[in-house]
């Protein structure tokens, strides 16, 4: 089992992005000034594309030991679970090695500094454009709800280009191209 990982920081105060106003005028975007957060812990599968997220109040070690016991329980039937990752504090943590160890999950460390090569890092930004950008929303838990929605609804497709694994560049693509048609 072959997974890419990442986190993303949610932010109540909406990313603001370039977008299309009347000509002459300057487009508006409401905030309450409030800026709440949430972490959204995620992966997807290198042949599936399976997605989890897991949502967090916090990015540190603790919540990467959480996010990884819900990891395996959501792969419970998985041999040992890869997971690509960078090098993240949380992931590095002694805790978190020793627990990743016993629930028979590894991580493969990407270079630093090159989110490209991370699948996960790409559907992140595809999420934050379509779900969080220049709107604001009710509360952080209704926009962590949205956007794990956004993931896990994704189609298997939507989820492979969303993320560049269909791009003829993927670097893993010999990886995973037996197991799927491109659309």
């Amino acid at each position: 089992m072959l997974l890419f990982t990442d986190w993303t920081l949610l932010r109540l105060f909406p990313p603001l992005r370039a977008m299309w106003a009347a000509i002459g005028t300057q487009a508006k975007v409401a905030i309450t000034g409030q800026n709440a957060k949430r972490v959204l812990f995620g992966t997807i599968n290198v042949r599936t594309a399976r997605r989890t997220v897991h949502v967090s109040r916090n990015a540190g070690a603790h919540e990467v030991r959480a996010f990884l016991l819900a990891l395996r329980k959501a792969y419970r039937r998985a041999g040992t679970i890869w997971l690509l990752a960078d090098r993240a504090s949380g992931h590095t943590a002694a805790a978190t090695l020793a627990l990743a160890e016993a629930l028979r999950i590894e991580f493969v460390w990407l270079p630093r500094q090159w989110p490209e090569l991370n699948a996960m890092d790409q559907l992140w930004k595809e999420l934050k454009r379509d779900v969080a950008a220049n709107r604001q929303a009710a509360s952080i838990d209704d926009l962590a709800d949205r956007a794990s929605q956004w993931v896990l609804n994704l189609t298997p497709a939507q989820a492979r280009r969303k993320s560049g694994m269909a791009s003829s560049r993927f670097w893993l693509r010999s990886l995973s191209q037996d197991f799927w048609l491109p659309t």
